[in-house]
């Protein structure tokens, strides 16, 4: 079974062709960074222009990559929400003319459980149940997947994402758009334990994540760093980034292995943008490692948006029977409890 999996939730046209539920036969995405860099941040608006141009050239790539004709693919999965609305729907509205049009059938996907799944499309799969931790610019959230279709929220941000958080930090530093590579790279040369930036754990036992405060603390410090020489003679802005990303880390780390101790699920799975980040893949690990948790996390091509997870959520959804209904809608705010289940 051929499958094309489509993904515009925000700012990434990605489409792929998934073989089998877990061969990726191509995974084309095409990045607006360009187009939102100047603005130091994603603009709704340009956002869905830049999708209209581009959603029709990146599935012809993923078609050549892939090296078949449309003629082949026995289904279209494509993500409903949440995201951007007018992003969203270029996505949907191709999906559904591809389903009519071939006499297919076409399955709308949550982009959060394209993320929690992202990891199948790796060869070293996890065991079910696992703790999932999806960080990004949009979400960061800790659930307990129990099965292809079973999920349940542990905690969430009650305020900014984690990768937004890292987006506004580095804006306020003046240190462009995207703000996650940037930080982690100066952060390789600053001290991460000079500035006592807060943690919110928002309570001892509590999964929930907040990171406004912490841009707050790192705006007004750096007021007062541009205003104190002496300051800015023994801490550099490599040390104020290291510190921001230490503070973000330390508190998702903790989190995510408290999740698993309250559950007894001693299996992590790491996804999302902010996944990429090495501080943290390699901090999880090791402080899971030291309290017998294995982690697992997918390839930086599968943390970021990408078709191929969306495919893969898709495939476990039409083996089971599911279709979608060609007047479906797209659903900005999805929250993963309203995912349908095939179980």
């Amino acid at each position: 079974m051929y499958i094309l999996g489509i993904d515009t939730s925000c700012d990434d046209t990605s489409c792929a062709i998934l073989k089998d539920g877990k061969l990726v036969l191509s995974n084309v995405i095409h990045s607006q960074l360009k187009v939102h860099h100047q603005f130091g941040g994603v603009v709704p608006e340009l956002a869905s222009r830049e999708h209209i141009r581009n959603i029709l050239p990146v599935a012809g790539e993923a078609f050549k990559r892939a090296k078949i004709t449309i003629n082949h693919i026995d289904a279209v999965a494509v993500t409903s929400g949440p995201g951007l609305m007018g992003s969203l729907l270029v996505g949907l509205y191709y999906a559904k003319a591809l389903s009519y049009s071939m006499s297919i059938p076409m399955v709308t996907v949550n982009h959060l459980e394209g993320h929690i799944l992202s990891i199948f499309l790796e060869e070293d799969e996890p065991p079910f149940p696992y703790i999932a931790l999806t960080v990004s610019g949009g979400h960061t959230s800790i659930f307990e997947v129990r099965d292809y279709g079973r999920y349940r929220t542990l905690g969430q941000t009650l305020d900014d994402a984690a990768g937004e958080a890292f987006d506004k930090v580095a804006k306020l530093l003046g240190l462009g758009y995207p703000g996650g590579p940037v930080i982690e790279r100066l952060s390789e040369n600053g001290r991460g334990d000079v500035i006592k930036f807060p943690r919110a754990y928002m309570g001892k036992d509590s999964l929930d994540f907040s990171f406004s405060g912490i841009k707050t603390a790192v705006s007004l410090y750096y007021k007062r760093y541009l205003e104190d020489k002496a300051l800015q003679n023994s801490i550099t802005i490599e040390d104020i980034a290291a510190s921001f990303q230490e503070a973000v880390i330390d508190v998702l780390v903790h989190k995510t292995i408290l999740a698993s101790k309250k559950t007894g699920i001693n299996t992590i799975v790491l996804a999302g943008g902010v996944a990429c980040n090495s501080k943290l893949r390699e901090r999880l690990t090791d402080e899971a490692r030291s309290e017998g948790i294995k982690v697992f996390v997918p390839s930086p091509q599968y943390c970021t948006d990408n078709g191929a997870m969306i495919a893969l959520a898709g495939y476990q959804r039409i083996i089971k029977g599911e279709r979608a209904d060609l007047s479906e809608d797209v659903l900005p705010k999805y929250p993963i409890e309203k995912i349908p289940s095939f179980l």
